[in-house]
């Protein structure tokens, strides 16, 4: 006689992970305040750590669309915090002059990336949907910031990254939340 488990839905560990790391780097963005400690912290442990174990529970779940994204974010945070430490460490900087154009284009492959995840999204809730499109564009608008110099372009990406985490944050609640209480308290869109 075979038993079923019920796994936690870890989904909304991993949106907390992506969507606070994502809001207080977006600050930075948007010129609030420089990078720091902090964010570097957050990028390593919640962002990538945190993100990485929600898709390996993912993986058990059985749900491979939630395995990539929370493994591959996950990595991701991780690499950008060793990406802007390694050249302070002195353990690698810029092949030519102009780094941010090297920064532009794994951007753009992060942009490519998410625009697949984001198809993936379409048969889904509104509310992930809109955070994968909208990260789409965060990523396009970051890689445009860094082949141009564009402060401009910058601030408007850390606003919009802003909005990006924020609903990121507001699935993982409406997740929490809605099992909690066995209903809809806070809306996230449904598919029909």
């Amino acid at each position: 006689m075979s038993q079923t488990i019920n796994y936690a839905n870890p989904a909304p560990l991993g949106l907390m992970g992506f969507g606070m790391t994502t809001v207080l780097l977006n600050i930075h963005n948007a010129g609030f305040f420089p990078i720091s400690a902090m964010i570097l912290a957050m990028g390593l442990c919640y962002g990538g750590i945190a993100q990485i174990i929600a898709g390996i529970l993912e993986f058990k779940k059985g749900n491979t669309f939630g395995l990539t994204a929370f493994t591959s974010y996950g990595f991701f945070w991780i690499s950008l915090v060793v990406l802007l430490i390694m050249p302070e460490m002195g353990l690698g900087g810029a092949a030519e002059a102009t780094p941010h154009a090297y920064m532009a284009w794994y951007l753009v492959m992060w942009g490519i990336f998410t625009a697949f995840m984001f198809v993936g999204t379409l048969r889904g809730n509104k509310c992930l949907q809109f955070i994968f499109g909208s990260l789409t564009v965060l990523f396009f608008l970051l890689a445009a910031r860094d082949f141009t110099g564009s402060a401009l372009i910058g601030k408007i990406a850390g606003f919009e990254g802003l909005i990006c985490g924020l609903s990121a944050i507001y699935l993982a609640m409406a997740e929490v939340i809605n099992e909690q209480y066995g209903r809809e308290i806070l809306p996230i869109g449904e598919p029909k």
